[in-house]
């Protein structure tokens, strides 16, 4: 209980390598310049360093953003560590311009904790954004495991001093004069001490002007006799810096906030904590005039849900278990010694995992889960061997001592069971040794698995036998064995015979069966994972580039109507551009909606949308379209604006994959970067067509509206101007100016100069703006620069230091990797590729072939070991022969399982298949070892009867076993695709699938192979 309560709690285990965010801020630098200037210098310098698996970056306008994956296993703190080492290398090679580079706060790959909103009707998005900054912020980065907090949206204050061209030519003035003016008015400076003969007295200086009155009398210079004020050439006003992004909820203007829990964080913990500091806040919020948005987005709440429908799987397989034993025991106390194994098996494996700093997570559970029926296996053999032979004994005439029969009795199956737990084992190798995030995920699975195996075979060996005798020794003598067992064994042994009169029939109908089958499997799709049911959405906009922040506002007022269509979005929050120190790079043209869905059960969800009328609502219940799907189609009704709905795990996943959040990315490389646009374009062209491809975009857009200023050196000379005097007015007119920063108790804000924005309503405008020449003449710029309108780069990207363009795809209505398989062919065969310029085909797609290919090469050397192993056992061909028979009986039920519930594997339908191969190989084992038992030690002749014999006694384990592991996995398997059992629920249904074929097979048909193939002699 102690472990239980102490460890964290989470969806999924932590999937992503260590990764470092580099973030240098290069105010006024074009995407082109932050490449050549700050990323490419950065690059070179932490390419080098010890475990570095790939280094991606985005240079945009005014931003560096450069990502660092290690190599899984790489230490995080000592991978921050050393790239901080390095960037102190490569600081003095950036330009002035460029600020000092930062690396990003520590956060968990799936760290969201939650996402709130603030809005307001009364009060504005200054005060708003104040509040949030100075108020809200601090308190949530205080509380216990927050790395780190988003802010979007609002206006952060500044003090400008907004310049009118013409005023400033009048008094004969240059915007120099302004911006030094206002360095002086706005500085602050520190004052020594007086010493007297007794005291030691500090000097405080007060002056600076810290409101838009007093700032605006300040004087810039005398001329004449008369003094000229900032307040003459400017409006001083309190206003909003530029906005690179922008916030609405339920299309409202505001404030929305990300906060992400550190790297190991609880989330659960993290959101709870963070949730009271709002309970706090909240009175104070109101009293403010806002209106708090609790839930926009509430990863916790998903967490909750799936770890409650996996223990509700895990404990009504139990209950399942408990029934079957009871049934096929007749025997309370017989079952509830079996049943030990059960709390004894998974106890061990919770303590254990905790011991490795494993989550409690659903993968982990999920693990547990497949084991449940299987860590009583063990047990139900031991016991249900001990209490045949104690009924045997007590029909003698002298019946033996109970202590001497449960121990031979034990040690008559001990063989066949720790032969089948090092089978399964072994089976499961495979699984633990995936690597990259396929590793990630079901290694924990796999560990989770193997630990209650484990545990189940230590219970069977040494505590089980114990309680056998201490329970079932000292009870009223009872002879007859159950009554269920015994009609089925009647009915059985009846089967039996008749099929016997028929093996040639029997076995080539069971050949038959087999092939069909193994034909059967090419003919699925593929998938990497499946889409999570989490109860929320991120639909990612993108309009034209360059589109501005209040129209892409207005798209989003759209889009949120629109979505709010279908009956099962609760809620909808906008993200429009980027928020500062985030790790996004998106412009003002692209929009990310939190989109909350109505909570359903993974069925519902599945489900057409509720919302419409007539034909179009009646197409989709045909169709079936998923709440994904439905959205999808709603939004496309949207012109000029493209659209991706993610759910946002499943977006986390794809990032951590390809640095792309789409299941299908085609990487196109190489040096010139017109050669790279034109190819990606032709690219996604000939992408489009092709079924169940959807959302088609050729990666960052190749060219967003730009205004050229472009100096003419010759009349800079002739007006005796120096060059970088007229570029800092540029960056002033356009960017601004901080010349300072005034303080008001413990909030501090910007002073800049720029040009009025009333006065820039258009590129032209620039012409206006006044530079100081020789001689103290005022020169406007038009007349030392050219100034046109032209298009650029929105950013450039590197992926690896290389020049890298994307095309990235949503897949609809077909599985992953049919249409990869598509795209590559048709890519391939219609785009001729430039010198110089290659492709990667990267995404899900991809991780779902190398899962494929890593589970088929160490699936061989598993099996390989499992043959050497089980040779060791029975040293006999035929013998081994007889029990890897069981491993296509078991496909045939996986395949039909497939088949069934949709005809596409998943990622955890094809370890479902690894671990049934394993579980299969149980029932032949101990059928085979009971023939062996039978004729070696109790000196039976191999023949029919022997066949029959051996078969009707096994009867009862096999079916008690294959029940109880089936059964135990059915919650799973009918729950594929609740929240939780997204992963487990493929991977469940395969294996009851497996069981239900393999336990028919074995039982029917494995004896008439042994009868007619086996060998089982009294020799060893």
């Amino acid at each position: 209980m102690t472990v239980v309560a102490r460890t964290s709690y989470d969806v999924f285990p932590e999937f992503a390598p260590p990764e470092v965010e580099i973030r240098t801020e290069t105010p006024g630098l074009t995407p082109e310049q932050v490449e050549a200037l700050v990323t490419t210098p950065i690059e070179n310098v932490v390419t080098g360093t010890t475990g570095v698996a790939n280094v991606r970056s985005q240079s945009i306008q005014g931003l560096s953003d450069i990502t660092i994956v290690f190599a899984n296993g790489t230490d995080f703190l000592r991978a921050r560590q050393a790239v901080a080492e390095r960037l102190t290398e490569v600081v003095r090679q950036l330009p002035s311009a460029a600020r000092p580079p930062a690396i990003t706060p520590l956060v968990s790959s799936t760290g969201t904790v939650l996402v709130i909103g603030i809005t307001s009707s009364t009060r504005s998005l200054r005060d708003q954004r104040t509040f949030v900054d100075w108020t809200l912020k601090p308190r949530l980065l205080a509380v216990p495991g927050v790395g780190r907090v988003s802010v979007q949206g609002g206006e952060v204050r500044q003090l400008q001093i907004q310049v009118d061209p013409d005023r400033l030519r009048a008094v004969g003035l240059g915007i120099a004069d302004v911006v030094a003016a206002a360095q002086h008015a706005t500085g602050v400076r520190g004052a020594g001490a007086i010493e007297t003969a007794n005291q030691f007295i500090r000097v405080r200086t007060e002056g600076q002007l810290t409101t838009a009155t007093a700032l605006g009398g300040s004087a810039i210079r005398a001329a004449n006799g008369a003094v000229v004020h900032l307040s003459d050439v400017a409006h001083v006003v309190d206003g909003a810096e530029p906005r690179m992004g922008a916030g609405a909820i339920e299309g409202t203007e505001g404030v929305v906030i990300n906060i992400e829990a550190q790297l190991g964080a609880n989330v659960r913990t993290v959101a709870t904590s963070v949730e009271q500091a709002l309970d706090g806040l909240e009175p104070a919020i109101a009293a403010e005039g806002f209106t708090l948005h609790r839930a926009l987005f509430r990863p916790s709440t998903f967490i909750d849900l799936a770890l409650h429908n996996v223990v509700s799987s895990l404990l009504v397989g139990g209950v399942l278990v408990a029934i079957v034993l009871l049934l096929f025991l007749a025997d309370l106390g017989a079952a509830a010694v079996s049943l030990t194994a059960i709390p004894l098996s998974l106890v061990t494996a919770l303590v254990v995992l905790d011991r490795f700093g494993l989550t409690l997570n659903t993968l982990t559970l999920g693990g547990l889960a497949i084991a449940i029926g299987e860590v009583v296996d063990d047990a139900i053999i031991d016991v249900e061997n001990i209490a045949r032979r104690l009924r045997e004994n007590r029909t003698l005439p002298v019946p033996r001592p109970a202590a001497d029969v449960v121990i031979e009795a034990s040690l008559e199956v001990r063989s066949s069971i720790v032969y089948a737990t090092f089978v399964v084992a072994l089976v499961f190798l495979p699984v633990i040794a995936l690597t990259g995030v396929q590793g990630a995920f079901f290694r924990p699975l796999g560990l989770a698995y193997l630990i209650a195996i484990f545990a189940s075979l230590v219970v069977a060996l040494f505590v089980t036998p114990a309680l056998t005798l201490l329970v079932l020794s000292r009870r009223k003598a009872r002879v007859a064995e159950p009554r269920l067992l015994t009609i089925l064994k009647r009915g059985y042994v009846r089967a039996l015979e008749r099929l016997g009169r028929w093996p040639r029939l029997l076995l080539g109908a069971t050949a038959l069966v087999i092939i069909g089958a193994c034909a059967l499997v090419p003919t699925f799709g593929g998938t990497f994972l499946p889409e999570f049911n989490e109860g929320h959405l991120r639909v990612h906009a993108s309009a034209v580039p360059g589109t501005s922040l209040d129209a892409t506002l207005a798209i989003g007022r759209v889009v949120t109507a629109v979505l709010h269509g279908d009956s099962r979005v609760r809620l909808v929050a906008q993200r429009a551009g980027r928020a500062e120190l985030a790790e996004d790079t998106y412009g003002t043209h692209y929009s990310e909606f939190e989109v909350d869905l109505v909570p359903q059960t993974g069925r519902s969800a599945r489900q057409p949308g509720r919302a419409g009328k007539g034909k179009g609502k009646e197409k989709r219940e045909e169709e079936g379209e998923s709440v994904s799907e439905d959205l999808r189609a709603r939004l496309a009704t949207i012109p000029g604006v493209s659209f991706a709905v993610i759910p946002y795990l499943t977006e986390r996943i794809e990032e951590t994959l390809s640095g792309a959040t789409a299941p299908l990315v085609i990487k196109v490389f190489g040096p010139d970067l017109d050669s790279l646009d034109a190819v990606a374009a032709r690219i996604a062209d000939a992408v489009r067509p092709i079924a169940g491809v959807a959302n088609v975009e050729a990666g960052s857009p190749a060219v967003t509206p730009e205004t050229l200023v472009r100096l003419d050196p010759v009349a800079l000379a002739l007006h005796g101007i120096p060059a970088a005097d007229a570029l800092d007015a540029v960056e002033t007119a356009t960017l601004g100016a901080t010349v300072g920063q005034v303080f008001e108790g413990s909030r501090s804000s910007d002073v800049v100069v720029r040009i009025d924005p009333a006065r820039l309503g258009a590129p032209e405008d620039l012409a206006s703006v006044p530079l100081e020449g020789s001689g103290g003449q005022i020169v406007p710029l038009g007349q030392v620069a050219t100034i046109a309108r032209t298009t650029g780069r929105y950013a450039v990207a590197h992926d690896g230091a290389r020049r890298v363009q994307t095309v990235t795809a949503d897949i609809v209505g077909r599985d992953v990797a049919s249409v990869s398989r598509d795209i590559e062919t048709r890519v391939r065969a219609r785009i001729a590729l430039p010198r110089g310029v290659y492709l990667e085909v990267a995404g899900s797609a991809n991780a779902e072939l190398a899962a494929e290919r890593e589970l088929r090469a160490r699936g061989a050397l598993a099996g390989f070991g499992i043959i050497v192993f089980l040779w060791m056992a029975f040293r006999d061909a035929r013998r081994l022969g007889l029990i890897l028979a069981n491993v296509p009986f078991a496909l045939v039920g996986g395949v039909a399982a497939v088949a069934l519930t949709g005809g596409v594997l998943s990622l955890g339908s094809l370890v479902g298949f690894v671990t049934l191969f394993g579980i299969a190989t149980r029932n032949a084992i101990m059928l085979v070892s009971h023939y062996d038992h039978l004729v070696r030690i109790e000196g039976v002749t191999w023949g029919p009867a022997a066949a029959l014999r051996g078969a009707s006694e096994r009867l009862g384990p096999i079916l008690m076993t294959a029940l109880v592991a089936g059964l135990g996995l059915l919650p799973l398997a009918l729950g594929s695709g609740d929240p939780g059992r997204e992963i487990e629920g493929p991977l469940a249904v395969v294996i009851v699938g497996g069981l239900l074929t393999s336990t028919v097979l074995s039982l029917f048909v494995l004896p008439t192979l042994a009868l007619r193939y086996g060998c089982f002699t009294a020799k060893t």
